[in-house]
């Protein structure tokens, strides 16, 4: 029987993981004050265009798992636990598809182009709206803050069965031990 996540989930976690996690500060710093034009202009094409991509891996991911769902977690994990990393996961699912469909809203209502959609010749799917492109844009602006929250809970429950506990919880997902 496994006992971890299946080769594709692995991939599909750290690939988003390092790209989401990127993706944060290149949001804040593309917002800057005093940055040079050219240097804001490729910060925000990096990050509307990797944000499409994140949504659509996010879609693959989301899929993936409702068809291959994970073994549960070990029986020796307290039950409040096993609810509270349940809890988390869904959050960090909602958040990161709602920072990504905040994104495109802001943008595509905002007249702004997707660069690489455009370039695949996919036009936007919203038409501009410049009330509501506000309104996306202050969501996904706060949403960042619960995200970072949601993603160092995650991250610190990790770290906490990788190092402190070594029960095994961290190299279901991790994708150089075997479980």
């Amino acid at each position: 029987m496994q006992n971890g996540y299946r080769i594709p989930a692995r991939i599909l976690h750290w690939v988003l993981a390092i790209v989401i996690i990127a993706m944060l500060p290149v949001g804040s710093i593309m917002v800057t004050e005093g940055l040079d034009r050219s240097t804001q202009n490729l910060l925000f094409i990096l990050h509307k265009n990797t944000g499409v991509v994140i949504l659509l891996l996010m879609v693959l991911r989301l899929g993936y798992r409702l068809a291959n769902p994970p073994a549960p977690l070990p029986a020796t994990m307290p039950g409040w636990q096993k609810q509270a990393a349940g809890l988390t996961h869904i959050l960090l699912y909602v958040m990161v598809f709602f920072m990504a469909i905040t994104g495109y809203v802001r943008v595509t209502m905002g007249g702004f182009p997707i660069e690489g959609l455009g370039a695949i010749g996919l036009h936007p799917l919203l038409p501009r709206n410049e009330a509501v492109a506000e309104i996306a844009k202050t969501l996904h602006f706060y949403g960042r803050f619960v995200l970072l929250a949601v993603l160092a809970l995650h991250i610190g429950a990790a770290l906490h069965h990788a190092v402190i506990l070594r029960d095994g919880v961290f190299g279901r997902i991790w994708p150089f031990w075997r479980t």
